[in-house]
């Protein structure tokens, strides 16, 4: 069966995927590191704030495949899937149910870099929000990021990395490699993600402005 070269995963959405992965790999390391590694704790934080928040704005703006409108399933999608009457788009982008682990990972990674804003280890550091919120509501939110947040996202990078073993060892499906070259082979031809450099010029600024905005919360505890 001939195969189709298909761009699916644009530049700024394959940066986003690996700088977010990294950070976060650093955010555990520092949080159990502790002491002075707590700087650094709070600066991925930021980073990460940031490309959350480029993450959404490029879900609405972004490459075909990358837009939320590509991927998140409906109910009847996600049963036909489960049926096995998968559609051509459903191998492109995101199937339903990597779509379904993707948003949860957004969500709860919001979550936790949120809540990081508002807490207080009642030693040298404390989040630049606590000071706008009473002590109750400071000490909420920094057992949730302690004791609940961040073991939701290590199960969620953890059944993320079990799906992408799976898919590569059972169904035979290359997943890495489009999210680092961007290129994906499908059995049939699907619209291709615009990356040109117009695209990525508004990527740049979109990222300027993501950046200025975690600055700026950042600034709110000085």
């Amino acid at each position: 069966m001939p195969q189709h070269t298909v761009r699916i995963w644009d530049l700024p959405t394959r940066l986003f995927h690996w700088l977010l992965a990294g950070s976060i790999v650093g955010l555990v390391v520092t949080a159990k590191v502790g002491g002075n590694a707590m700087v650094w704790h709070f600066r991925l934080g930021y980073v990460v704030l940031a490309l959350v928040a480029f993450r959404l704005v490029w879900g609405l703006v972004g490459g075909r495949w990358s837009r939320f409108a590509s991927f998140v399933p409906t109910p009847a999608r996600l049963l036909n899937y489960l049926r096995g009457n998968a559609r051509p788009q459903d191998k492109a982008g995101h199937n339903p149910l990597g779509a379904l682990s993707v948003l949860a990972l957004l969500g709860v990674t919001a979550a936790q870099v949120s809540s990081g804003l508002f807490t207080d280890d009642e030693i040298a550091f404390a989040g630049p929000l606590t000071r706008f919120v009473s002590g109750e509501i400071v000490s909420q939110f920094t057992t949730y990021h302690k004791e609940v947040g961040q073991y939701l996202l290590l199960g969620l990078v953890a059944l993320h990395l079990l799906a992408i073993v799976f898919y590569a060892l059972v169904r035979k499906e290359r997943i890495i490699s489009p999210m680092v070259q961007g290129d994906k082979q499908l059995p049939e031809a699907v619209p291709p993600s615009r990356d040109s450099l117009g695209t990525r010029a508004l990527a740049v600024a979109l990222a300027g402005a993501c950046a200025a905005l975690a600055w700026w919360v950042s600034s709110l505890g000085s």
